[in-house]
């Protein structure tokens, strides 16, 4: 078998480096990061933190270098997608399927703009770039796939790849019905990770402390009224799975305060947006939501403004 992940990020290199552990998966990564991609064709994929692992992959970022693929998992920033994919599809033409494993919501409806056999995916375990060819494993966690219902790959496809990767040291569950999983983390992450990026407080700090434990409620409540009326039924307790991050990544930075501490530009489209523009094809109020969103995009507009303001 023969597996490409899309994007050597953090949770990229998390699959990629469990992947490449295996002897019959040939494993393949695509990303822009140069440096990263020399150091993993040099060295190896190291991850340390929860575990210590080193994956032996093959990495490259020239797209026209891969070679066909039975799967690609993406996992690259959301606002990356449709470029992304648009780069690796010829290594898909001959009957691989696309699983997202992004944050958000809309990769998917992206994917399929460019593949018609696509999984839907959501996946716990979280970490950050130390160096080129490192990466800190900061958080353990499971992998949830399923069908993308418009564009859907076979369930047995489906089942094949959660085999493999939970075989890899990624628990990995076949879903017929992924939506639950995917809007469990969405939540998860909408109601976090910009109260993070906005007060430069660690997960378990931003819990800590009541105001801002106080926000994330807020905005927990009213993602979950929008996945009501779409019909989705959450496969776990949001509340729940905050506090319990708290407790066993208390010192954790989100993905979004590593963005906003590095001046990059955020996913914020796909998360709290993603939530408004669902709970205004709904009818449900996303007040909270909107004004998070607001905030980061502020912050975003800022660093371009300071630029310009030092370019004159």
């Amino acid at each position: 078998m023969r597996i490409g992940v899309v994007g050597s990020g953090a949770v990229g290199s998390l699959f990629a480096a469990h992947l490449g552990r295996l002897d019959d998966v040939e494993t393949w990564i695509y990303d822009l990061n140069q440096e990263h991609v020399d150091a993993i064709n040099e060295n190896g994929l190291r991850l340390s933190g929860v575990d210590d692992v080193i994956g032996h992959v093959k990495a490259t970022s020239d797209a026209s270098e891969l070679p066909q693929l039975d799967f690609a998992i993406v996992a690259t920033k959301s606002m990356h997608t449709n470029s992304a994919i648009a780069a690796v599809a010829h290594a898909l033409r001959d009957g691989g399927v696309v699983c997202s494993v992004q944050n958000g919501v809309g990769n998917e409806e992206i994917i399929a703009q460019h593949h018609p056999r696509v999984i839907r995916g959501t996946t716990f375990p979280a970490g950050r770039l130390v160096e080129p060819g490192h990466v800190a494993w900061d958080t353990a966690g499971d992998t949830a796939i399923g069908p993308f219902e418009p564009s859907p790959a076979a369930l047995e496809e489906v089942e094949r790849l959660a085999e493999v990767l939970s075989r890899a040291g990624m628990p990995t569950k076949a879903l017929e019905d992924a939506r639950g999983a995917q809007w469990t983390k969405v939540i998860f992450n909408a109601a976090t990770n910009p109260v993070g990026a906005l007060t430069r407080l660690s997960h378990g700090r931003v819990c800590e402390l009541e105001p801002t434990r106080k926000v994330v409620s807020g905005l927990i409540a009213e993602a979950v009224a929008v996945a009501e009326a779409l019909g989705v039924e959450l496969d776990s307790d949001p509340e729940e799975l905050v506090d319990h991050a708290a407790e066993v990544a208390y010192e954790h930075r989100a993905s979004m305060l590593q963005d906003t501490d590095a001046r990059r530009k955020t996913e914020i489209e796909f998360m709290n947006e993603g939530i408004v523009r669902f709970g205004r094809e709904t009818g449900v109020p996303t007040p909270l939501n909107e004004a998070v969103a607001a905030l980061i995009k502020g912050l975003e507009w800022s660093w371009e403004h300071e630029e310009h303001e030092g370019a004159q």
